[in-house]
């Protein structure tokens, strides 16, 4: 298994995706067999983000597409890997899960991973994911002199456990307009504000509850070229928020379209910018 897909492009754009994959270590794997230690909720993956690959698929030429295969269960690419919160005081998952979005129990009774079995996994996976995302980062920065990671989320609407009420369609995080260079978050909100005055618009919001996970936190530097946005998807917006998490072609390509402009913008933005 190979833990991270890249394609490479020329576009000044990566499409990060670190919450896509389903695989979980099986008895073929050993000794790691996580499938044997999750319990039946921990099986079911339900805090994936489906579908993200074959949403964002085609909608920016020649865009690179960094992507995890391996599930967030299994340890999630997107958390500080030291193990601190980036929601202090709020409730969240961690490195390696051992609750899900409804806080919930994943593991069999005394069989959540110890400091050793994480630290396994940091190396295995986490560490894999991000040196090919780092890589990909200096890569496209020598091609264009700068660079935005765009880093590709979605969630289910309603989650208590999570945030209150509904969650807006699009969340865009930029940790407070520290990430990406404020002319780029201005071009994300406009077509965001245009996508709302469409037909069956779309809800959106700029760094509530999602303000942009580790991903964007660690990379975004804009003063050395590194623009980092992430957008978290209410999965409502393209697919079923219930098991066997659907993909509904109809929603999708609605969405598509703003998703579409959205990504052009700012392709165009950071192509401006000295």
């Amino acid at each position: 298994m190979t833990p991270v897909n890249i394609i490479d492009g020329s576009s000044p754009v990566i499409l990060a995706q670190p919450h896509g994959g389903t695989y979980l270590p099986s008895a073929e794997d050993a000794p790691a067999e996580l499938l044997v230690t999750l319990n039946e909720r921990g099986r079911e993956m339900a805090d994936t983000d489906w579908h993200i690959h074959r949403l964002y698929d085609g909608l920016l030429q020649d865009a690179t597409v960094v992507e995890a295969t391996f599930s967030r269960y299994l340890i999630d690419a997107n958390r500080d890997p030291s193990g601190s919160s980036l929601y202090p005081g709020q409730n969240t998952t961690e490195l390696c899960p051992t609750v899900d979005f409804e806080g919930r129990p994943i593991y069999q009774i005394e069989a959540e991973p110890d400091a050793v079995e994480i630290e396994t996994r940091r190396n295995n996976y986490h560490a894999v994911y991000h040196a090919a995302l780092s890589a990909q980062i200096e890569r496209v920065r020598k091609l264009h002199g700068k660079v935005l990671l765009f880093d590709c989320h979605s969630i289910r609407s309603r989650l208590p456990f999570l945030f209150e009420g509904e969650l807006p369609n699009f969340n865009l995080g930029t940790n407070n307009t520290s990430t990406c260079d404020p002319i780029i978050e201005e071009a994300a909100l406009e077509v965001c504000a245009n996508a709302k005055r469409a037909l069956h618009g779309y809800s959106y919001v700029i760094n509530g509850r999602f303000k942009g996970g580790w991903t964007t936190r660690h990379y975004g530097n804009p003063e050395k070229g590194i623009n980092a946005i992430q957008l978290e998807l209410s999965q409502k917006t393209y697919m079923d928020e219930s098991s066997p998490w659907l993909y509904r072609e109809e929603k999708a390509a609605k969405l598509r379209i703003h998703l579409k402009k959205l990504l052009n913008c700012l392709e165009k933005t950071i192509t401006t910018l000295t």
